[in-house]
């Protein structure tokens, strides 16, 4: 690896680590808006409110890669197209290789980074997240319990009108419909929420409980001093649940059958497992666009404009159609193939234009247009 090949992959590299942070801190604190509430209302700590959203940027930082190299392939030779140094280069001897060779550096490296968190760091993150929600849910159930608005868990709907000192529950009901043949109401003047071996349990102190029976339509009432709600009285145990196509690996994806997967979810686990194995591609797929337009063009006076809203355009083209096509082979499982053409063709399209040089398509005499 020469000098300049050295300087080029490292002025790439470093904007790409900048160009990916800044986009990631947007969609993070984009995501993290729908747990604000439970620190600023329900006391969760902004430590697990840091892990819980932290676990979910491996699936965004994915598709976040292949776009941030894209724009900064454009702008670094875009760049290089503006200073004429793509043209000193050129008239030093450098060859299309050369010049893209940087490029393609970069790309296989973020490819190989992409696969690593498609094939093992996003189902592991993903599957931390799961787990720690359902911790949320039954082991601070304090914290999804607010006050004045009903609060559903897993069947269970829960009003508490106010809190009062020490954590006193004030003015509960409680509508228990987790077994739809037997669907009660609890309501209690006052209680409190407490931990126990099995879970999270509402205590009711002096209230009743109210059945209807679903036979003849007669309603029975329960007076009591004291009774208790389990609320993780029907939570599964986590290492049982039915696990979502991102928690599983490619493999789990590609081969799961019944009663492992349900059957009408068959069709969405494999498109999604092909997806994985497809989308670390689109950063070569993408780099390659922006080497096809901007390194195999010619210098014109009129400016790279044009140029570089055909390129940012294509990119957007196959993003779309690489969107539309999982989707489509979630419900059609003969359209994989499609998947794949989608991710090999920018490649193979990019770089053949790439490496076939720029063309002089202006007219005999005219000066707008030269080689770079």
């Amino acid at each position: 690896m020469n000098r300049l090949t050295r300087y080029m992959l490292k002025q790439q590299f470093i904007m790409m680590v900048f160009v990916t942070l800044g986009l990631l801190c947007v969609i993070w604190l984009s995501q993290s808006l729908r747990f604000i509430e439970m620190i600023v209302n329900r006391g969760l700590s902004v430590s697990v409110f840091l892990q819980l959203t932290s676990l979910l940027l491996p699936s965004f930082l994915a598709i976040i890669l292949p776009i941030s190299l894209f724009f900064v392939v454009v702008f670094t030779y875009n760049k290089l197209i503006q200073d004429r140094e793509l043209i000193v280069m050129r008239s030093a001897g450098l060859s299309q290789w050369a010049l893209a060779k940087p490029t393609l550096i970069l790309a296989l490296l973020t490819a190989a980074f992409g696969y690593f968190l498609t094939l093992f760091y996003l189902p592991y993150s993903y599957q931390q997240f799961k787990e720690l929600q359902f911790s949320i849910r039954n082991d601070f159930s304090s914290v999804l319990l607010q006050e004045g608005s009903f609060t559903d868990l897993d069947g269970l709907t829960v009003y508490i009108r106010e809190v009062g000192q020490d954590n006193e529950l004030l003015g509960i009901l409680v509508h228990d419909a987790r077994d739809p043949n037997k669907q009660a109401t609890m309501m209690a003047k006052n209680g409190a929420l407490v931990r126990t071996e099995n879970g999270p349990r509402i205590v009711l102190l002096d209230g009743n409980r109210q059945e209807v029976n679903t036979k003849d339509g007669t309603m029975s009432i329960l007076y009591f001093d004291r009774y208790a709600v389990d609320i993780a009285h029907n939570a599964e145990d986590p290492a049982l649940r039915y696990k979502e196509a991102r928690e599983r690996s490619v493999s789990n994806l590609l081969t799961t059958m019944p009663p492992d997967v349900l059957p009408n979810d068959i069709g969405s686990f494999r498109a999604e497992g092909h997806d994985r194995l497809l989308s670390p591609l689109y950063s070569i797929g993408f780099a390659s666009i922006a080497l096809a337009v901007l390194v195999s063009s010619s210098f014109s006076r009129r400016g790279q404009t044009g140029r570089l809203l055909f390129a940012i355009a294509i990119m957007i083209v196959f993003q779309v159609i690489s969107i539309t096509m999982k989707n489509l082979a979630a419900k059609n499982p003969d359209l994989v193939p499609l998947m794949y053409l989608n991710a090999l063709l920018p490649i193979a399209g990019g770089l053949y234009w790439t490496f076939r040089g720029p063309q002089i398509r202006a007219k005999a005499g005219s000066r707008d247009e030269v080689p770079v």
